[in-house]
């Protein structure tokens, strides 16, 4: 899976169409090939702990009982952690309990990279979860969700019923919950592997393996971001302002309540007025999202000037930005800023290659210690991370 892939997926028209607007359903889209397999799952299960609720069972709306399927093992150290009984794990699936494994792109490498490619286009934090089911039971019933979603099916099949909104982007926080959901469909689908399903948050949805038959997929959800976000990061900036970290006049007579809310709303009126200020929030959290956490062992100290090390960038929204004098990079909450020299060594890392240091360096027409050099600031400040092949 790679970025070009999901852009060529979603379509040209997408971002300006159908993005937190409308679902799309893009048949045959992708090739599901090494993203997740049975085994890959039964791996996970067998070698990790993964305690309810990141890992779970729903039939039907709400969660099983974790006594259904685990049971509790006390370790030397009176550590107490839920061990799975595959017996009773196999009834409850085959009695209509779909599994869910939350965050699955922290445990498992290709899921990762397809969250990461899915984040360099659409510039926002990506969480998959994966689903698994075998029968025509509905997982989690007739439900809405808080988020956009972009659904990958990995393998079998997956029937989807589509409702429409009863509220206009609702949120997990909200002054008022949904009205009941339409009782027709306004799209009835079938995933098969490969394909590739957009839904925004607030569409109504009923999901069940499609005939019976065995289903596996995953769901990217996107983070959100609302005006009551952009709000929030421009009066960040307005700190710089006396006015804006000025203790309220709670107690102050009405005159002196009225003066202060004037100067205020001044303030965050100039601010909001500009008409960059979107594009400029979302190089901002494109700057600070940190990125998945991967530690660089064994090389705890200095980068090594070595030509056949490999490194890349953790973070899939660094922003990088190059002018005659200079070239700056916002990446995991923190700025640098290096010679135009660097460009050539730092455009493959922010495109989301892993890359040799001699290649950087050719590229570049440095040498290898200088990158290496280079390479250290980032590890510094964790922007990157660095390994034989990660």
């Amino acid at each position: 899976m790679t970025t070009t892939s999901i852009a060529a997926c979603l379509g040209e028209d997408f971002l300006a169409q159908a993005l937190h607007r409308d679902y799309r359903h893009f048949p045959a889209a992708v090739d599901v090939a090494g993203l997740m397999t049975w085994d890959d799952l039964n791996k996970l299960l067998a070698t990790q702990r993964l305690e309810p609720p990141r890992m779970r069972l729903h039939r039907d709306g709400p969660p099983l009982h974790v006594g259904d399927y685990t049971e509790p093992v006390t370790t030397r150290r009176h550590t107490v952690w839920r061990r799975l009984r595959p017996a009773d794990l196999h009834a409850r699936l085959a009695d209509g309990a779909s599994l869910v494994l939350d965050s699955v792109d922290e445990m498992h490498r290709p899921l990762a990279r397809l969250a990461e490619d899915i984040e360099r286009v659409l510039r926002t934090r990506i969480q998959a979860n994966l689903y698994a089911s075998w029968t025509g039971t509905e997982g989690f019933g007739v439900h809405w969700d808080d988020h956009d979603t972009v659904v990958v099916q990995l393998d079998g099949s997956k029937h989807w019923r589509l409702y429409g909104t009863t509220r206009p982007y609702p949120l997990y926080r909200d002054t008022a919950p949904p009205a009941e959901p339409p009782e027709e469909p306004v799209a009835d689908l079938v995933l098969h592997a490969g394909d590739v399903l957009y839904v925004p948050r607030g569409i109504w949805h009923a999901v069940a393996a499609d005939q019976g038959a065995r289903s596996l997929h995953v769901t990217c959800g996107l983070q959100t971001h609302t005006a009551t976000d952009l709000v929030a990061w421009a009066c960040e900036q307005l700190l710089d302002h006396e006015e804006w970290r000025r203790d309220l006049p709670r107690l102050a007579a009405p005159a002196e309540q009225a003066e202060a809310l004037h100067g205020v709303r001044k303030l965050l009126a100039e601010r909001l007025a500009d008409p960059h200020l979107i594009s400029r929030y979302t190089k901002a959290m494109d700057g600070r999202a940190p990125g998945r956490m991967v530690p660089s062992l064994p090389y705890v100290g200095p980068v090594p000037a070595d030509g056949d090390l490999r490194v890349r960038l953790t973070t899939a929204r660094a922003v990088l930005e190059v002018s005659d004098d200079a070239v700056t990079l916002a990446a995991a909450d923190n700025a640098y800023e290096f010679a135009p020299a660097a460009e050539p060594v730092l455009r493959p890392l922010v495109d989301g290659q892993t890359v040799a240091l001699a290649t950087l360096a050719a590229a570049a027409d440095l040498d290898v210690a200088a990158v290496a050099g280079l390479v250290q600031e980032l590890v510094t400040g964790q922007a990157a991370v660095v390994g034989n092949l990660l």
